[in-house]
């Protein structure tokens, strides 16, 4: 099954190309065909948001190669250790400088000199990097079969259809990007590519002019868009909003659904992780109001059970402990090196999120913390994801705000507010949690770091402290 729907198109602000479905058809054969000429073996693809990447990570998966798409911003000594861990017969749209040893510079790319490699399983699409913002770098292994089941499930949910278009506000190497451009092209709708951002006035610019229907966010990009006061009524055809990739705060729910509803859209909070491609449950826009704490039911195919200490499963109301999802979405496992690749299935359909939370008795999700997002204060364990919340909570005016683990305290990086605020949060906190304010160490800082993908980049933080 082909991941281009009748009547899906690719409009490219930049150069003001537009490839109509034929043309597309046409223009993605023509860079298979060039893909398959390489070395065997995956394929690294930069992908920053332009047409020239779309169409690499078309090209490939049309024509059957499994290609990894990269970080464009990821520094040459990173790739280079990527590139020798799983040596892939090219990376395209390579750096500029020195290629590694074993490779060689060809038309913009690093091809390797040999050319016999790891030949991927049959079945292997896609691999996105999973370690996000807390570690180094690993791939999910996704199946061809897990991108067309996900795109297909999230368009129904949905409703998408060839009347829609969305736009590039989110690069295709993030996995809730790349969602956005497959659900959207499986039904025949338009992808309009405009890298400059929600906030360049040349991307609203062509969320108006293309008629763009639909606009993907993080929480970061919702506190974005609540600061430039952003109201839907003045993008007519902008009729849906979803938002993944964190939980968003509560009265963020709130004030943007109040607006998509008055507007006659609706806000879409959903769930979801690399290794589902990506994405597992979707709030219903009409019911968000009456649960606005929830990601949510399974999205068509899939399935939540909670896992508990002892291993046991249950889909009993109330019940805290780890979320597990069986779907046909889920990857085939994680590859750490080239021999990786050549891997089927370890999975059988089975993702443990290492998130925790409950159902409700309708058999919506609600996600309440991270297994790993655990800080020590003075020995007690702390929620991170918690924490956070709590300081938003506060009053104080912190609306944007990153907690990180610092041995026996932790550390919140606040943004965009002064040192009397940051004490004032310290000593809150810990009233609240009824521990010394020594143990929160609340510093300001100018700007919250984050990765391409929006999410905050806790990586980087960690490095300051």
């Amino acid at each position: 099954m082909t991941l281009i729907g009748d009547g899906a198109r690719l409009v490219d602000v930049v150069s003001g190309r537009v490839l109509g479905h034929d043309d597309l058809v046409v223009e993605v054969a023509r860079v298979a065909e060039g893909l398959a000429a390489l070395p065997e073996g995956v394929l690294f693809a930069r992908s920053s948001i332009d047409l020239s990447s779309l169409l690499h990570y078309l090209g490939a998966f049309e024509g059957g190669r499994a290609v990894a798409l990269i970080d464009p911003a990821l520094n040459t000594e990173s790739l280079g250790s990527l590139v020798a861990r799983f040596r892939p017969g090219a990376v395209l749209t390579a750096p500029e400088g020195e290629p590694p040893p074993g490779y060689r510079a060809k038309d913009g790319h690093w091809v390797r000199a040999e050319a016999e490699g790891v030949r991927p399983h049959p079945d292997l699409a896609l691999l996105l990097t999973t370690s996000g913002s807390t570690g180094a770098p690993h791939f999910a292994r996704l199946s061809r079969r897990a991108m067309l089941a996900n795109a297909h499930a999230i368009a129904e949910v949905l409703g998408i259809g060839p009347d829609d278009a969305a736009p590039t506000n989110l690069p295709p190497h993030y996995s809730y990007g790349l969602s956005v451009l497959n659900s959207h092209l499986a039904r025949g709708a338009t992808i309009v590519i405009e890298p400059s951002g929600i906030s360049g006035r040349t991307f609203w610019d062509a969320v108006s002019r293309c008629g763009c229907t639909s606009l993907a966010g993080v929480p970061y990009h919702y506190e974005v868009l609540r600061r430039r006061g952003f109201d839907p009524a003045d993008y007519p055809r902008l009729r849906r909003l979803t938002q993944a990739g964190g939980k968003l705060r509560p009265e963020l729910v709130t004030e943007f659904d109040a607006k998509m509803r008055a507007a006659g859209g609706g806000l879409y909070v959903m769930y979801g992780q690399t290794e589902a491609a990506p994405r597992m449950a979707t709030m219903p826009a009409e019911l968000l109001a009456h649960k606005p704490a929830s990601v949510g039911p399974a999205v068509p195919g899939g399935e939540f059970t909670v896992r508990h200490n002892d291993g046991t499963e249950t889909t009993h109301p109330k019940i805290t402990g780890e979320i597990i999802y069986r779907g046909p979405n889920v990857m085939m496992g994680y590859a750490e090196d080239a021999a990786g690749l050549a891997l089927g299935d370890e999975l059988g359909g089975v993702l443990p999120t290492g998130d925790l939370g409950y159902l409700d008795e309708d058999g919506f999700l609600f996600v309440t913390g991270r297994l790993k997002r655990i800080g020590t204060v003075f020995g007690n364990r702390i929620s991170l994801d918690d924490l956070e919340q709590a300081a938003r909570a506060t009053g104080l005016g912190i609306d944007i705000v990153a907690a990180v683990p610092a041995g026996d305290k932790v550390v919140l990086f606040a943004e965009d507010v002064g040192p009397d605020v940051c004490k004032d949060a310290s000593r809150a906190l810990a009233d609240r949690l009824h521990l010394h304010a020594s143990g929160f160490d609340v510093r300001p800082v100018d700007e919250v770091p984050l990765l391409a993908s929006g999410k905050i980049d806790y990586q980087a933080l960690m490095e300051r402290i």
